[in-house]
């Protein structure tokens, strides 16, 4: 039995994380899930946190009720919420078997789940983005916001958020081409992904990912994310533009590394 202290201490950093991700830093909520696995089962760890995410939420509603873009939120909210619900489509009639299997001799097998395959395909967009950034050292060329691309990239987003927690990549591969000011895009982000997140409270909630206990907790916690949304905000205002896109790119570059890993990780059989 994991030790409360322990827990409660991973919790609490987890829940910072989430909270200063919702105040416009970007990318570090995604370590939440990271953190609490450490401790619990990753679907506990993400069933716990939505709420969370949730509260959070409204402190960045509030903050970047002013700095966003319309034109990108009228386009990707309507496709993030077709992505969830494909996603929660195939949770619910599919059962998560392998599609493939690699055979890795001494370092075991590796079922490669949809699951699996969607972080691949995930990372390795988002490893591309950010090696062809760090070549042109910030000259990427700008696109504007269109409604085939955001339909592509907003679907993906809300896919990727409800099978496994990592929308920001593809929705980071849409908009950080289009270059927009530091707090129109952390606003844009921040109140895309409240809506998005209240879109999933009902798919989780059919799939019997929540109980009394986990709400019970992330109650408990929800004071510590506002003190980190409030910490992020702040942090966002003072950092300069030049350096703020450059921790975003670096994020996306890191974290999509990470979704690589986790996905080409070998398991036992």
């Amino acid at each position: 039995m994991t030790q409360p202290v322990l827990f409660y201490g991973l919790a609490i950093i987890a829940a910072f994380t989430v909270g200063l991700s919702k105040g416009g830093v970007p990318m570090v909520g995604v370590l939440g899930v990271p953190v609490l696995a450490l401790v619990i089962s990753p679907v506990a760890a993400a069933a716990l946190l939505l709420p969370i995410y949730i509260v959070s939420d409204w402190f960045g509603l509030w903050a970047y009720r002013k700095s966003y873009d319309k034109r990108n939120l009228v386009i990707l909210i309507p496709a993030a919420a077709l992505g969830i619900g494909v996603g929660w489509a195939i949770v619910a009639f599919t059962s998560e078997q392998p599609v493939m299997t690699f055979d890795l001799a001494s370092q075991g097998c590796l079922p490669m789940t949809r699951d699996r395959l969607v972080k691949i395909l995930i990372s390795m967009v988002g490893i591309s983005y950010f090696i062809n950034a760090l070549i042109k050292r910030g000259n990427v060329p700008m696109k504007a916001s269109d409604v085939p691309r955001g339909l592509f990239w907003g679907t993906l987003t809300g896919f990727t958020s409800f099978i496994s927690h990592s929308g920001a990549p593809p929705y980071q591969m849409y908009t950080l081409p289009q270059k927009l000011p530091k707090m129109v895009f952390a606003g844009t982000s921040t109140i895309l992904f409240a809506i998005v997140n209240a879109l999933k409270l009902v798919p989780y909630w059919s799939l019997g990912q929540f109980n009394p206990g986990n709400l019970r907790t992330a109650a408990l916690l929800s004071p510590v994310a506002m003190l980190g949304a409030y910490a992020g905000y702040r942090t966002t205002r003072i950092i300069p533009e030049k350096l703020f896109f450059q921790i975003v790119e670096t994020a996306l570059g890191v974290v999509s590394l990470k979704l690589l890993v986790d996905a080409l990780w070998p398991v036992a059989c």
